[in-house]
């Protein structure tokens, strides 16, 4: 029995990496819809997942005092100016309570040109995606629906994360 268990793991892993080859990404078998979502931006306005639809939405869950956060931050500024990527809009959302200041001063110092700065609003989006942790990062179709998420950090310049983003823009 073990020895199947090994076998059938080895195989589903196998196959997984040479398909995606991305790390940290998991992609849904079923697609979630969310009604009502919303969150807000540095001026404290409510940003509504609704009025989105028709774009390839990325939500990037982040805090100033997570170490992989501001690893993987300037490869998602990078992201967010790709061409072959014209539909996709980020949305980089501080879930760690920090003030507006802390949260500019951390995109001063890592320099993020092509972002702007959102934050979890008190109905928390932190809580409604059953988050596990900073970084995560949800992946909304233009229909508005998850259709993938990457729980922990990730290189945003990964050509083949870059190239399986296109087939969804």
């Amino acid at each position: 029995m073990r020895l199947l268990i090994i076998f059938i793991f080895l195989i589903t892993n196998s196959f997984a990496e040479e398909v995606f080859d991305i790390k940290n990404l998991i992609i849904n078998k079923e697609l979630k819809k969310y009604d009502n979502l919303s969150f807000l931006d540095d001026k404290n306005n409510q940003i509504n997942l609704d009025d989105l639809n028709g774009n390839l939405i990325l939500l990037n869950f982040w805090a100033t005092w997570c170490a992989p956060c501001k690893e993987e931050m300037p490869s998602l500024d990078n992201l967010q100016s790709n061409k072959n990527l014209n539909n996709l809009k980020i949305f980089p959302i501080n879930i760690g309570k920090d003030n507006l200041k802390k949260a500019l001063e951390f995109f001063e110092d890592l320099e993020i040109t092509n972002l702007n700065i959102y934050f979890d609003n008190p109905s928390t989006l932190a809580k409604t995606f059953s988050l596990r942790g900073v970084p995560t990062s949800i992946l909304i179709d233009k229909e508005g629906y998850e259709f993938a998420r990457i729980m922990g950090s990730i290189d945003f310049n990964d050509k083949n994360f870059i190239k399986w983003l296109t087939t969804y823009n």
